[in-house]
Order: C-alpha cells, then sequence, then structure tokens
C-alpha cells in the first residue's frame, strides 16, 4: 500500500500575510527632478522679469525721487508720479512719442502681416510644387537666414537712394516684408502638415490653385504662421538700424528710434530720462499683447497635431 504525501494547500493571492512590493525609487526621481525644473524655470523667469519690474518701478519715479530712492521699489507718490510721467510722455514735443507708436505699429502689423503671407505663399510653393531649380532656390533663402540684417543696411540704402525713396515710409516698410525664415519655417510645416491628398482632392472638386491655399492649406499651417508673424512683428518692432540710415524726418520714426534721439539728449535735457524710461515701458506693451492674444494658436495647434 503506497501512502500519498501529504499535500502543501495552494497560498491564495489575495492573502493578507503576503510581503508587500517593494517600492522603487523612481518616483522619488521623478519629484526630484520636477522640482530641479521648477526651479531652474523659476530662476530663469527671475532674471527676465526683473529688468522689466525694474523698468516699470523707474517710470513711476520722479527724476529725484529715481537718483534718491531704492532701485526696485515704489516710492511715497509713486501713482501720481506714474499719471504725470504719462501726461508728459503724450505731450511732449508735441506729442510726438504717439506719432512714433503708431508708425511701430504700421510698421510691425500690416508688414508683418504681408511678410508672413508672402513667406506662407512661397513655402506652400516650395514644399508641393515640383519645378526645376526648387532646391537652388531654397539654399538661396536658406543663406538668407545666415546674413545678418545689418549687413543689409547700406545696400538697401544705395538701392532706395537710387529711387529717391530713403527718408519715407517705404523705406522701413519695403524691406520688413521679406523673411527668409518664415520661408524656411513655412516650406517645412507645410511639406509636414498638409497632406498632398488633400490637395488632390481640392483640385479634383474643381479649386484652383489660390483658393486650395488660402481655404485649405494656410488653416493647416495656422500654428507656423503665427510664429512667423510674431518673429517678423517682434524684429520690425526692435528695428534700429535700418531706420537709423534711412530716415531723417522724425514724423517717420519708429519708437525705437525716437526714444534713442531722446537718450542720445539727455546730457542737455535730463528731464529726458524720464521720458526714456517710461517710453520704453510703453512701447513693450504692444509686443506683450502680441504674444498673449497669440498664443493660444500655438496651443490648438499643438493639440490638433497631437491628434493626427
Amino acid at each position: 500500500m503506497t501512502v500519498d504525501a501529504p499535500t502543501r494547500p495552494a497560498q491564495s493571492f489575495d492573502d493578507a500575510s503576503a510581503p508587500a512590493p517593494k517600492r522603487g525609487r523612481g518616483p522619488r526621481e521623478s519629484v526630484m527632478s520636477r522640482s530641479a525644473a521648477m526651479i531652474i524655470m523659476g530662476a530663469f523667469t527671475l532674471y527676465f522679469l526683473i529688468p522689466i519690474f525694474w523698468l516699470f518701478v523707474s517710470s513711476t519715479k520722479t527724476l529725484d525721487n529715481f537718483n534718491s530712492g531704492p532701485a526696485l521699489w515704489f516710492s511715497a507718490t509713486s501713482l501720481q508720479d506714474f499719471a504725470g510721467n504719462i501726461g508728459q510722455l503724450f505731450t511732449y514735443n508735441d506729442g510726438i512719442f504717439p506719432r512714433w507708436m503708431l508708425n511701430s505699429i504700421v510698421y510691425a502689423t500690416v508688414a508683418g502681416g504681408l511678410g508672413t503671407i508672402l513667406s506662407a505663399m512661397c513655402g506652400y510653393a516650395l514644399a508641393k510644387y515640383r519645378f526645376r531649380g526648387r532646391e537652388a532656390l531654397f539654399n538661396v533663402f536658406l543663406g538668407g537666414v545666415l546674413v545678418p540684417a545689418t549687413a543689409l543696411a547700406l545696400p538697401l540704402f544705395l538701392i532706395f537712394s537710387q529711387v529717391q525713396l530713403t527718408d519715407t515710409f517705404w523705406a522701413v516698410f519695403l524691406p520688413s516684408i521679406v523673411s527668409p525664415f518664415g520661408v524656411y519655417l513655412s516650406r517645412i510645416y507645410a511639406a509636414s502638415s498638409v497632406p498632398d491628398e488633400i490637395i488632390e482632392a481640392a483640385r479634383i472638386d474643381g479649386s484652383s490653385e489660390l483658393r486650395t491655399f488660402f481655404t485649405v492649406a494656410i488653416r493647416l499651417m495656422s500654428p507656423a504662421l503665427v510664429t512667423v508673424f510674431l518673429f517678423q512683428f517682434v524684429a520690425i518692432w526692435n528695428n534700429f538700424f535700418l531706420p537709423l540710415v534711412m530716415l531723417r524726418s522724425q514724423e517717420l520714426f519708429p519708437v525705437t528710434l525716437g526714444l534713442y534721439t531722446w537718450n542720445s539728449n539727455v546730457s542737455q535735457y535730463p528731464e529726458l530720462r524720464t521720458l526714456v524710461l517710461v517710453g520704453a515701458f510703453v512701447s513693450i506693451i504692444p509686443l506683450l499683447v502680441a504674444f498673449l492674444s497669440l498664443q493660444r494658436f500655438w496651443r490648438s495647434g499643438l493639440g490638433s497635431g497631437g491628434l493626427k
């Protein structure tokens, strides 16, 4: 007779006495890396925001308070002084500063918008059309990205002087609508975001090439076009050397050149120091408005790209 060996009962998976698995160090490392990233970003944020805060504080002071008070904090009469500085800024020299602001807005908005459309059309054509010399033409645009704008100021001055367009609105406006970087970015984005099947379907439906671009392609390229417009807007707004070379009439100055002329005369007219500080603070407001109002197009564009 054989005796069966006693069998060990199977251990239940839901036994409460079973030892718990050891926790790894992954979550701890994730928290540490996230904290380090937040600290670094916070430090860079302070680095970029402190000059703007100093500019705002300085614009709320009179000349005496600016020289005697704390550099990074307000004075006792900051609110009244700021209102007085703003009023003096917009009325000084028969209100020349609002004219400079208007010139900069027109230069940056209109020229930036036209430059964005032209860049989108050129980039779309280089990405979707096959023709001889396409790559050579694209390399020319790519080479234009590497040329600094200051190197082109003197040749542009000689060209515009030959056609008697110096010291005119067009001397600053026409060069501002050209953006080699915008063409490069538009071509890269059009090649990846505009499917050839959609273009062929539009052609089969009888849509013209121009209508296909403005109704189909430009919507798919909107995140890149917002980027091109903001680059154009900031570059034109901060442009200084080209207006310095081209313009002589103060009525045509952008705000950058106008504030430079005031700053050059601070030694003779000390009251201009306050106007330069207040004017510099006012001049960055359109840039902040442009970035805050257009960032939603970036978010929507990235979200739609993730869904694809």
